[in-house]
C-alpha cells in the first residue's frame, strides 16, 4: 500500500461528495411548494412528478442533511433544509390519533398509507437522533424517544424476543404471510441497532443502551447463521427460518419473480447486508464504549465471506447475493450494496491491518468511481449489470435515496484520514 495511492483514492472520494453527490440532491430535493423532500427523478435528475412522499425517504434525507451538516458540510445550508424536513414529517406524517408515522403520503401531505410499519420507524428514530445531535434542536430527540416508546409498547414479542414490523394504524398486528404479521426481518432489527446506537449517542439514557445491547445479543444470537455467522433474512415467531417471501408492503424495488418467492428461499444471504450489519455492530459497539475483543472472531468471519463470496475479482463490485456456505447465486450490482460494502471494508482494514481489505476496497471504489457514478447528474445508477451496464436508470425513489451514498461517502473520508494519519 503506497500512502500516495490512499492519498489520491482520498481526493477522487472528497470529490466526488463535495462536487457531484450532495450537489445532486441539495439543488433538486428541498419541496418549496409542499415542505419535505421531492424524491422521485429519473436519469437525467429530472422530477418526475410521482405524488408521493414514503416515510423511508423523507427520515433517511433527514438523516442524510443531518449527518453532512454534522460533519461539517455546508456551512449550514444543510442545517436549515433539514429542519425544513423535519416540519413536513412531524406535521404531515405524525399520526395524532394513534401516534407513530404514516407509511405514505403524497406531496402535499395526505395520507396514501396509513399502515405503521416498523422498517420506517427505525429510520425515524435514527434521523431524529442525529437531527438532535447536528443541530441541537430537541425536537428531533423528543420525537425519536416518542417512537422508540412506542415500539417497545406495541411491537416487542415478550415471548420469543425481538419485534413485529407490520401493523395496522391503530398498531394492531397484520396478518400472515404476505402481509408479514407472522414475520420477523433480519433488515428491521439491523436497522434498529442502527436507529438505537444514535438514540443512545443523543441520550445516554440507560434504557436506550439496555435496548441496544438486546438487538445485539439477538442479532448475534438469532438472526446470524450460526456457522458462518451470514444475516438469515426471514423468520417466523420462535425464530425458526421462514421462506423468504415478497411482503405487500415493501421498501424496495425488489427482483423476486413469479409469485414472489426466491428459488433459494431458505438459503441465501446478502453480501451488502452482512457487511452493513458488521459495520453497524462495530459502531454499535464503541457508542456502547464495550470491548470488542468477543466480537474479533465474528467479525473477520463476516469479512471474510464478503471477501471471498461477494467481491468481483474480474469487474470490480460486489455482487449480490448467494448461499451461506459459500458461492454466488445473483452477480447483478446493486448501488446500496456497494456503499457499504466500501464502509465495511475500510473497517476490516482498520480492525485486522490485512492488505486484502484494502485491495477490496479499491476494487469496489474503482467500480463506483468508474461505471456506477451517473457523471451527467452525480448520484449513482440503482442496478447494474455485472460488467457495469444500467438495468434501472432512476437516480430517486422511494427506495432510492441519498442516505446509502452520502453516508459511505462521509465515513469514507474520515476512515481514510485515520488510515493516512496511521500510517
Amino acid at each position: 500500500m503506497e500512502k500516495q495511492e490512499i492519498v489520491r483514492i482520498r481526493e477522487e472520494v472528497h470529490d466526488h461528495l463535495v462536487n457531484e453527490l450532495l450537489p445532486f440532491w441539495t439543488n433538486r430535493m428541498t419541496d418549496v411548494k409542499n415542505g419535505g423532500y421531492v424524491t422521485h427523478f429519473d436519469e437525467d435528475g429530472t422530477d418526475t412528478g410521482e405524488d408521493e412522499k414514503s416515510l423511508i425517504a423523507q427520515t433517511r434525507c433527514l438523516y442524510t442533511l443531518s449527518s453532512a451538516h454534522r460533519a461539517g458540510y455546508g456551512e449550514g445550508k444543510l442545517a436549515k433544509m433539514a429542519a425544513q424536513g423535519l416540519d413536513f414529517i412531524l406535521d404531515k406524517m405524525w399520526d395524532r390519533q394513534h401516534e407513530g408515522f404514516y407509511w405514505m403520503v403524497d406531496r402535499k401531505g395526505n395520507v396514501k398509507s396509513d399502515k405503521k410499519i416498523i422498517y420506517g420507524h427505525s429510520f425515524a428514530i435514527y434521523s431524529l437522533s442525529e437531527y438532535t445531535i447536528a443541530t441541537g434542536d430537541k425536537r428531533g430527540i423528543e420525537y425519536a424517544e416518542k417512537v422508540f416508546d412506542l415500539v417497545q409498547k406495541y411491537c416487542t414479542d415478550t415471548m420469543f424476543g425481538g419485534y413485529w414490523e407490520m401493523f395496522e394504524r391503530d398498531w394492531t398486528l397484520r396478518g400472515p404471510g404476505s402481509a408479514g404479521g407472522d414475520r420477523k426481518t433480519l433488515d428491521v432489527h439491523m436497522h434498529l441497532m442502527e436507529a438505537f446506537t444514535t438514540l443512545y449517542e443523543c441520550t445516554g439514557k440507560e434504557v436506550h443502551k439496555r435496548k441496544l445491547t438486546e438487538i445485539i445479543e439477538i442479532l448475534q444470537n438469532r438472526i446470524n447463521h450460526p456457522v458462518y455467522r451470514t444475516g438469515i433474512p426471514q423468520f417466523f415467531r420462535n425464530w425458526t427460518v421462514a421462506p423468504q417471501i415478497k411482503f405487500e408492503i415493501i421498501w424496495g424495488w425488489d427482483r423476486f419473480t413469479g409469485e414472489g418467492t426466491k428459488e433459494n428461499v431458505t438459503d441465501n444471504t446478502c453480501f451488502g447486508h452482512n457487511a452493513e450489519y458488521a459495520w453497524l455492530l462495530n459502531h454499535a459497539l464503541g457508542i456502547l464504549g464495550a470491548d470488542k475483543t468477543p466480537y474479533l472472531k465474528d467479525f473477520k468471519t463476516i469479512f471474510d465471506h464478503t471477501l471471498v463470496n461477494g467481491i468481483d475479482t474480474l469487474y470490480g463490485g460486489v455482487f449480490v447475493e448467494g448461499p451461506h456456505s459459500g458461492g454466488v447465486s445473483d452477480r447483478e450490482k446493486e448501488f446500496w450494496q456497494q456503499a457499504e460494502v466500501l464502509i465495511a471494508m475500510l473497517d476490516a482494514f482498520l480492525l485486522f491491518g490485512d492488505q486484502l481489505y484494502w485491495n477490496a476496497y479499491e476494487s469496489v471504489w474503482r467500480f463506483v468511481h468508474d461505471k456506477m457514478i451517473n457523471r451527467k447528474t452525480g448520484e449513482w445508477y440503482p442496478l447494474m449489470t455485472r460488467d457495469g451496464v444500467p438495468v434501472w436508470t432512476h437516480m430517486g425513489h422511494s427506495w432510492k435515496i441519498n442516505y446509502h451514498t452520502v453516508r459511505s461517502m462521509i465515513l469514507s473520508l474520515q476512515k481514510l484520514d485515520r488510515i493516512i494519519k496511521e500510517m
